[in-house]
């Protein structure tokens, strides 16, 4: 499952790591429950069919991603109870941008208006929060620093059937066939 920054873009994150459907994004959610992406007064909908959709792809031991902030504990929650429930790894992938940077992507975007205040917030509760992650319940925490590989401009949480035959574990990072 996939976290992120509000504002920092994953487009470049998922064609090299994760094939076309193991994304879900909780702002495609979003847009089809509330026909905008940036409707966060949508947020309970967006997510009962993202954790819905989820539920499905994990149960047939799909590898699934989960797009969205995440930096709050009790957001956290949801995505490892979702593995828990499902008897699948769940592994934080945090990529830890310094906050200049962080702010500068969210406030060039185009798409979507983030302020500076939103994103330092997030990223003051993000570094907090890694840390203690492995006690939040997941499985193995990779921290990513480098700004210098645009294909890594998310944090990513990403969970892999425990003992299916159906998936051979590949090691973070590694592309998709």
């Amino acid at each position: 499952m996939h976290c992120r920054l509000c504002g920092i873009r994953q487009d470049q994150l998922r064609p090299r790591h994760f094939a076309r459907y193991q994304v879900l994004s909780s702002d495609v959610c979003r847009g089809l429950v509330a026909d905008d992406e940036n409707d966060q007064d949508a947020a309970p909908d967006t997510f009962e069919v993202l954790y819905f959709i989820a539920g499905k792809r994990l149960a047939q031991g799909r590898l699934t991603v989960i797009d969205a902030t995440n930096v709050k504990a009790s957001a956290r929650e949801h995505v490892v109870g979702c593995a828990q429930q499902y008897k699948v790894e769940c592994v934080a992938i945090v990529l830890d941008l310094p906050l200049g940077l962080c702010i500068e992507r969210a406030t060039s975007r185009t798409d979507r208006q983030v302020t500076a205040d939103v994103v330092r917030v997030q990223h003051e509760l993000l570094r907090r929060a890694i840390g203690g992650l492995l006690n939040e319940g997941f499985d193995r925490v990779r921290v990513i620093g480098s700004e210098h590989e645009p294909d890594q401009t998310a944090i990513a949480i990403t969970t892999i059937r425990k003992a299916s035959a159906r998936h051979k574990r590949r090691p973070l990072g590694a592309t998709h066939n």
